[in-house]
This record gives structure tokens, C-alpha cells and sequence, in this order.
């Protein structure tokens, strides 16, 4: 697995005047979008990266002059540095970069026009077995708030397949412990329902009663911390925190959505509900989460219908 090397491309290095003042104009167009504030860091991340590869190597900034060729150097230099999917999500970056840069009229055409995403090769994600959860949870067993905290968090990301970010932009008021559901902001800003078992409303419950005593209680955040609203980060930090103790390798809150598209679809859901339930809009985010396990469960509905037995 590749790992993130140090980047020849340094932050250290200064973008050029116009290139941060072209890099800036884009971000403000992109907030008039009202993208999320995540789409936003990596628009800026990508193009900003290019930006001092390009400065480093001596190839042109100015947008008329930068070619197919440099953007394909950058793009080489990220495949072989970072994950595929990495280098996929910055092409895709600067091409809505150099695309807005021709709709303004800045350049003639995109120097990407005719380039191809880098290919991301298909990697099931290893699934959450049942042993793993079960230790993950004793780890939060306690009466302390951080264990109340803890164990509803981790019950909500089994039950609802929300995101990292989706759960941690949760406040008080989006959650409806009489009908388990909470409302999410998924990706777009695009708000949604999620639901939730008895026992994870009876955990959120618990850590609500808590809540109140902490001394940011006023506060409309859902999670709180020692120093304030428990961000995203926080998240994968409390997961880090909680899987160690587990004696468990590093838990992300993506093996949640993993784990729940398997389990709703071993179950006999619709792919058309589960689409719904998580927040996608193509059936080809359906069979990369569902990719885990597949072949379990084809194995599995093989084994109910068997086709010889009827003869």
C-alpha cells in the first residue's frame, strides 16, 4: 500500500501572484455553488499542488500556456505517490478548475479535454466481522460520558451507514429518538433521513441525559469533547482511540457503510433502498460497498435456491 511520502511539492513552495489569484476566483465561484466546505479543501488542495509542481519543474502558470502535457506529468506524479483514488479525485479537481478558467473566458479551451481519469482498480475492502464489533463496543463499556458518548457513535455508524462527516455535522435537534431517525447533510448539502435501531436510540438516549451536564450543553452540536463539538476528525480519532483499546488494527468509520451495505443487502434489500438509505445517486456506489462481501453472498443465495435439489 502506498504511503504519503513527503511531496516534492512542498507547501513551503509559493504559488505565483496570478496563479493564487486565478486559484482564489475559482474557490470564491465555488462557494457561490455553496459546495461543501470538504469539496472546497480539495479543489484547493489539487489545484494548489499543481500549482507548485508546476513552479518547481519550470513549466508554465500562466493558464493559456499550460498544456495536456504538464497536467499528465502532475497527474504521473500523484499515481505514483498516492492511491489511486487520490490521484483520481485531484484529476477530477482540476478539470472542474480548468474548466470554469475556459468558461470565464481565461483560456481558449481545457488543456483536459480530451484526458481520461486515472483508472482505479477494483479493492474490496476487507469486512467488519461480527468479533471485531462486539470488542469494539466492550471497549466503550463505562458510565463516564466519553463511554456514552462513545458506544452511541458507534452504534449510530453501524445502524445508519452515515458518513464520518454526515454524522458529525449531527445536532440535538435532527434527532427523533421516538421515531430513530436523525436528519444528515450528505454530500451536495443534500439533506436525507437515517434510522436506527431500539438498542442505538436507547444508547443515544443515554449519552443525551449525559450530555446535559457537560458544560457546552447549550451548545447545538451533537458530539461534545473535553474542548468543544467532537469534528470529523474527532470522530476518526475516538475510533482510533476505541480500536486500540479493542486490541483491535484502526477501525475508520468507512468500515461502518461497508459492513451495513452488506448486512441490508445479505438481508434481501433492494438495491434501489439501499441507494436511498445511504446517500448515493448511481448504482455503481451500491456495487463498490457491496464488493466486500459479494461473493459470501452470492454463495449464500445460491445455497437457497440450489437448482439440482428439485429434481
Amino acid at each position: 500500500m502506498r504511503t504519503k511520502s513527503p511531496l516534492p511539492t512542498a507547501p513551503s513552495i509559493p504559488l505565483p501572484d496570478s496563479f493564487q489569484a486565478e486559484l482564489d476566483s475559482f474557490l470564491l465561484s465555488c462557494e457561490a455553488e455553496n459546495l461543501a466546505p470538504k469539496t472546497l479543501r480539495t479543489y484547493e488542495e489539487a489545484v494548489a499542488l499543481l500549482g507548485r509542481f508546476l513552479v518547481e519543474r519550470a513549466m508554465p502558470t500562466e493558464p493559456a500556456s499550460i498544456r495536456r502535457e504538464h497536467v499528465e506529468a502532475f497527474i504521473a506524479d500523484q499515481i505514483a505517490r498516492w492511491r489511486p483514488n487520490t490521484a483520481r479525485n485531484r484529476y477530477l479537481a482540476l478539470k472542474r478548475f480548468f474548466d470554469w478558467l475556459a468558461e470565464e473566458e481565461m483560456t481558449e479551451a481545457s488543456p483536459m479535454l480530451r484526458m481520461r481519469p486515472p483508472r482505479v482498480p477494483e479493492e474490496p475492502v476487507p469486512l467488519l466481522g461480527e468479533d471485531a464489533v462486539r470488542a469494539l463496543l466492550r471497549a466503550c463499556e463505562g458510565r463516564l460520558f466519553n463511554d456514552r458518548r462513545d458506544v452511541a457513535l458507534i452504534r449510530l455508524l453501524l445502524d445508519s451507514g452515515a458518513r464520518r462527516s454526515e454524522i458529525a455535522g449531527l445536532t440535538v435537534d435532527s434527532i427523533d429518538l421516538r421515531e430513530k431517525t436523525a436528519t444528515v447533510l450528505g454530500k451536495g448539502r443534500r439533506p436525507r433521513i437515517i434510522t436506527f435501531g431500539p438498542r442505538t436510540a436507547q444508547a443515544l438516549d443515554r449519552y443525551l441525559r449525559e450530555r446535559r451536564t457537560h458544560r457546552d450543553a447549550a451548545r447545538p452540536e451533537l458530539w461534545l469533547g473535553h474542548n468543544g463539538p467532537v469534528r470529523s476528525d474527532g470522530i476518526g480519532d475516538i475510533l482510533e482511540r476505541r480500536s486500540e483499546a479493542a486490541g483491535l488494527p484502526r477501525i475508520g468509520a468507512h468500515a461502518f457503510r461497508h459492513l451495513f451495505a452488506h448486512t441490508l443487502l445479505s438481508a434481501g434489500m433492494q438495491e434501489t433502498d439501499l441507494l436511498r438509505l445511504a446517500g448515493w445517486r448511481s448504482r455503481q456506489m451500491v456495487a463498490r460497498y457491496a464488493a466486500s462481501a459479494g461473493t459470501d453472498r452470492a454463495i449464500a443465495a445460491y445455497r437457497r435456491i440450489a437448482p439440482s435439489d428439485k429434481y
